[in-house]
């Protein structure tokens, strides 16, 4: 008669046996390639002790199936909060994913929506298991159908650290947020030998889908990092400014910075020469608690910036032109950045702070004809859906189609703010001096002092802000070193604000 001591030391033999996936020399493979296995990777994102696994012993039918097969799930805490998890196992058949690999993912997927709860994927496999055939197939359409069902009912994060590649790309780019890293992370639907074969491209894995292509061509990834250790971290930085799911606020952290600190800075940080960049990254530095400021996509679509930051320890989103960089013109990239930002936002019950310094779209046959109004009007579509509060500051130029577009009072914003340095117009003074006055301009014996004049003229007759309250679009005008505090009490007013959208079943927003 087998002893309860013998039932015991089987049921520990084999999670242990369990544990070390594809076996000790395989993890020794992933450590020469600058690699974590995926259990290192949990214990890193996790905190320490909180991991509950699922699933550790599923196995195929067939005799010598490695345990727990190509996926390690389960759910656990990131400081303090739950979250669940999946990390595919390279060491067992290169993580490929098969019908147990798929229903254990799926398993946890469920799991997160019913509770309410964030998933993170930590993505390392060679693709699908060919032997499975369609079953593999399978295993990714339910992932898929997944993703989509819990888009903006949890946070959904992917962390790409090895190969993903064919359709196994379309889970990470269906989850919120994308990271990478640097070395031994990369993405496309076809790789180098197919793309040889059809087009003739000579490619690496790296041109084709590194790290650096997806933060700066491609815009499929929000975050890059050297290391996975670091990588891990600022996935858990990134919790932290998020609730666990669309019921919840994000969580309020203590602030020991003054509500009321002024920033005197501020005051001459925007140039008067219109023609003069800034960096708008110093501005938001100056206003939002302690200086810091988590932002998402930085080396793509320069021209506008997104991220989080907090004020008197709220969790906001903040969308801001970069006048450092194309002058701070909205474009097709920049459009659609900041409108999956700001949806995001909206999803999650994060307030939107808005900073607006744009001459207008960018002008171009390459813009046009790659569909700006389009791109553009999801900027609109975004910002108009958007029922959180939403608060706007004006700091230089806000002209034409951009001054809409950028949470104008317009598109229900709750509160339109502007410092004394804003122009507001329905395009630029040169422009306009050009329409309205051609003749004079054509007559004129010196026609750049003309032009000179009337355009001083132009901005402190037309464009200046002033007009622009005195209809009601811009509720004040105030010192720039007082923002921070006059943000934090327009914040405070709004945190009960309650809007509502006309019933329908969804919009079609133009994609």
């Amino acid at each position: 008669m087998v002893t309860i001591q013998e039932k015991l030391a089987d049921l520990r033999s084999r999670k242990e046996k369990g544990k070390l996936g594809g076996g000790e020399k395989r993890i020794a493979d992933q450590h020469k390639k600058g690699k974590l296995s995926a259990r290192e990777r949990l214990a890193m994102l996790l905190d320490a002790g909180s991991f509950e696994e699922l699933d550790a012993l599923r196995c195929g039918a067939a005799a010598g199936s490695p345990i727990g097969d190509g996926v390690v799930t389960g759910y656990g805490t990131v400081e303090g909060r739950k979250v669940f998890v999946a990390a595919q196992d390279f060491t067992v058949a290169g993580g490929s994913l098969g019908k147990i690999v798929g229903e254990k993912i799926c398993k946890v997927m469920d799991l997160a929506l019913k509770v309410g709860a964030p998933f993170i994927a930590l993505n390392d496999s060679g693709g699908a298991n060919i032997p499975e055939g369609v079953l593999s197939l399978n295993g990714y359409g339910e992932i898929f159908k997944r993703n989509t069902l819990a888009s903006g009912v949890i946070p959904q994060i992917s962390a790409v650290y090895g190969p993903c590649a064919g359709g196994a790309v379309y889970s990470p780019a269906l989850t919120d947020f994308v990271f990478m890293t640097d070395t031994n992370s990369y993405m496309f639907l076809t790789g180098p030998k197919v793309v040889k074969a059809v087009t003739h491209e000579d490619v690496t894995v790296d041109q084709l889908g590194g790290a650096i292509v997806h933060m700066t061509k491609s815009g499929v990834a929000h975050f890059a990092h050297a290391t996975e250790d670091e990588s891990i971290k600022s996935v858990r930085k990134l919790l932290s400014y998020l609730p666990s799911n669309n019921a919840e606020e994000a969580p309020a952290v203590e602030c020991t910075d003054p509500f009321d600190r002024m920033e005197e800075a501020l005051n001459t940080v925007v140039p008067m020469n219109l023609n003069k960049g800034y960096d708008i990254k110093d501005i938001i530095h100056m206003i939002f608690d302690d200086g810091e400021f988590f932002e998402v996509m930085p080396l793509y679509a320069m021209n506008i910036v997104v991220g989080f930051a907090r004020l008197n320890g709220r969790s906001v989103g903040v969308v801001a032109n970069q006048p450092n960089v194309l002058a701070g013109c909205l474009d097709i990239n920049s459009s659609g950045k900041a409108a999956r930002f700001v949806r995001f936002c909206d999803a999650f019950n994060i307030p939107l702070i808005t900073f607006v310094d744009t001459p207008g779209f960018l002008p171009g046959t390459g813009q046009e004809y790659g569909g700006v109004i389009r791109h553009g009007a999801k900027m609109l579509y975004a910002y108009s859906e958007a029922t959180v509060p939403k608060i706007t500051v004006v700091t230089r130029k806000s002209t034409g189609g951009a001054y809409l577009a950028m949470a104008s009072k317009n598109l229900r914003t709750d509160l339109n703010y502007a410092w004394p340095t804003a122009q507001i117009a329905v395009m630029g003074a040169k422009g306009a001096i050009e329409i309205l006055m051609k003749k004079e301009l054509d007559e004129a014996p010196d026609k750049e002092k003309f032009l000179a004049e009337q355009e001083e003229l132009y901005n402190e007759n037309v464009a200046n802000p002033y007009i622009a309250a005195q209809h009601g679009y811009i509720d004040d005008i105030f010192e720039p070193k007082t923002t921070r505090p006059r943000l934090i009490k327009a914040l405070e007013m709004l945190i009960t604000k309650n809007d509502d959208l006309p019933a329908k079943k969804h919009g079609n927003i133009p994609l």
